[in-house]
């Protein structure tokens, strides 16, 4: 727990104030993509191809759906940022690793979808170290115990 402590009080001494505008846009991005999963499951689906595993590939489809609407909007928000960003990266692993190998990394029917996963990831992790930084919930209630 010591190890947690001196990277958070390191993060919040080197936390550029930027860096929340970055860390709005990804939530956003993420509860924008969750609504979209939500809107066309059966694309999400599509990605997950293999018919023996219906049941569990449609739990898996509600889970990722669910997880990027409640994670986006707390990681837009700046609460419990890093308790959120847990449940997106092993989202974020699959895509990048398992879900566009598949297509090819670099070709042009992926539309990019590899780079943009590739950058949400390692986003994800610089969060995960940073926090959620001074423009966020984290923050105010850490400062207004009280309140």
């Amino acid at each position: 727990m010591d190890t947690i402590t001196k990277i958070e009080s390191w993060a919040d001494r080197h936390h550029p104030k930027w860096i929340d505008f970055l860390r709005i846009v990804l939530g956003l991005f993420i509860l924008y993509k969750g609504v979209l999963f939500i809107s066309n499951t059966d694309a999400l689906m599509d990605l997950m191809k293999n018919k023996d595993l219906q049941f569990f590939n449609l739990g898996l489809a509600h889970y990722v759906a669910f997880a990027h609407l409640v994670g986006g909007f707390l990681i837009a928000l700046g609460l419990l940022t890093r308790f959120a960003i847990l449940f997106q990266i092993p989202i974020l692993l699959v895509a990048v690793f398992f879900v566009n190998i598949n297509s090819g990394f670099l070709s042009v029917a992926n539309n990019l979808e590899f780079e943009l996963s590739l950058l949400v990831l390692i986003l994800l992790i610089v969060f995960l170290i940073y926090g959620s930084g001074k423009f966020s919930l984290d923050n105010y209630m850490k400062e207004h115990p009280r309140w």
